[in-house]
C-alpha cells in the first residue's frame, strides 16, 4: 500500500476542493470531508478504487463496504445506494474510480495464455483489496497528468494495464465475465439496458426474455443472481431513483413525478417509495435539499 499516500495527495489537489466527482482523461477523481447522504445511483461498468476513509454501497439487502487500499467492481449497471461512510475535514473520504470496458476485457482474454475458466455465480458487484501492483498503475495513469502530451500516447497503455491486473486479481473469474458476448453477465446486461430504456412502461418478462434470447425461468434466475433483485424489482429501483433525482428540484410536485417515472396511482408511488427511503417522496425531497444546503 506504499502508493496509497501519493495517490490521495494527486486526487485532492485535481478535486480542488470541490464537493462534486470531477471526470479527468475517462476518470474520476473524489474528495470530501464529510459523510454523505445514502444516494440512489445507477453504476455503470467501474473500478471504484477508496484512497481514504470507507465508503458503503447497498445493492438489494446485500452491503458492501470498502475502505483505504480496497476497491469495488461493478460489472454490470446496478441501482445502487451510495455513501461516503467514514470522512472528516481532517482526513477526508479519497476516491478514484475508472470505467471498465468490456471490448478491451474480450480483447486481452483472447490475448492471454488460455486458462481455466472459472464459474462464476455471485452479484455483478464485489470488493477486495488492491495489490501493489495495482496501485502502481493507477498512480501512474495520475502522474501523466502532470504531462498533458504524454496523455493521449501513454493513459490507453495504462488503462490497459489496469484491466489486465484487474482480471488477474481475486476477482478476474467476475471481470471475465463482462469479456465474453456469451456469459450470463452480458446477457443479464442486455436485460438490464432493455429495462433500463423502458422504465417508465408495464414490462412483461416475457418480453424481456424474448429480447435477450433466454427462457423467463433462466432470465429471472441469472438475473437475480447478478443483481440480487428481480427483474421487476430492478425496474422499481429504477423508478425510485430517479424519481428522488426529480424530487430534489421539484419537492412539492410529488404526483407529477410518480407519473413521469411510471407511476398511475400517487399513493403507491408514495408507499414504495416511503418503503425504500424510510420517508413520504416530499418530506424526504425537502431534507435532502437542507442536506445540500449545509454542505455547501
Amino acid at each position: 500500500m506504499r502508493h496509497l499516500d501519493e495517490i490521495g495527495e494527486r486526487i485532492t489537489r485535481l478535486s480542488s476542493g470541490s464537493p462534486q466527482p470531477r471526470w479527468i482523461e475517462d476518470m474520476v477523481v473524489f474528495a470530501s470531508g464529510r459523510v454523505t447522504e445514502p444516494m440512489g445511483t445507477v453504476n455503470a461498468p467501474m473500478m471504484a478504487l477508496t484512497v481514504q476513509g470507507a465508503k458503503r454501497s447497498v445493492l438489494g439487502d446485500r452491503i458492501f463496504d470498502y475502505r483505504a487500499g480496497q476497491y469495488l467492481v461493478a460489472t454490470v449497471e446496478l441501482p445502487l445506494t451510495s455513501q461516503i461512510s467514514r470522512a472528516t475535514p481532517a482526513e477526508p473520504f479519497i476516491g478514484f474510480g475508472l470505467p471498465l470496458r468490456p471490448a478491451l476485457i474480450a480483447q486481452l482474454l483472447l490475448e492471454a495464455a488460455p486458462v481455466p475458466a472459472l464459474p462464476y455465480e455471485g452479484p455483478g458487484l464485489a470488493t477486495s483489496d488492491a495489490d501493489d501492483r495495482l496501485l502502481d498503475a493507477v498512480l501512474r495513469l495520475l502522474r501523466l497528468l502532470d504531462e498533458p502530451r504524454d496523455v493521449p500516447v501513454l493513459a490507453p497503455g495504462v488503462r490497459r494495464e489496469i484491466h489486465w491486473r484487474l482480471l488477474n486479481g481475486p476477482q478476474g473469474a467476475l471481470i471475465r465475465q463482462i469479456g465474453r458476448a456469451d456469459s450470463r453477465m452480458s446477457l443479464v446486461a442486455r436485460a438490464i439496458e432493455w429495462i433500463k430504456v423502458h422504465y417508465d412502461e408495464v414490462i412483461r418478462i416475457e418480453e424481456v426474455a424474448r429480447e435477450v434470447g433466454m427462457s423467463v425461468s433462466s432470465l429471472n434466475r441469472h438475473f437475480r443472481a447478478v443483481t440480487a433483485m428481480s427483474p421487476l424489482q430492478f425496474q422499481k429501483q429504477i423508478r425510485l431513483q430517479k424519481a428522488r433525482l426529480q424530487l430534489i428540484a421539484a419537492p412539492d410536485d410529488v404526483a407529477a413525478v410518480g407519473h413521469a417515472v411510471g407511476y398511475d396511482s400517487a399513493s403507491q408511488f408514495s408507499r414504495e417509495y416511503r418503503r425504500m427511503f424510510g420517508a413520504p417522496p416530499g418530506r424526504d425531497a425537502a431534507r435532502l435539499q437542507t442536506a445540500a444546503v449545509v454542505r455547501e
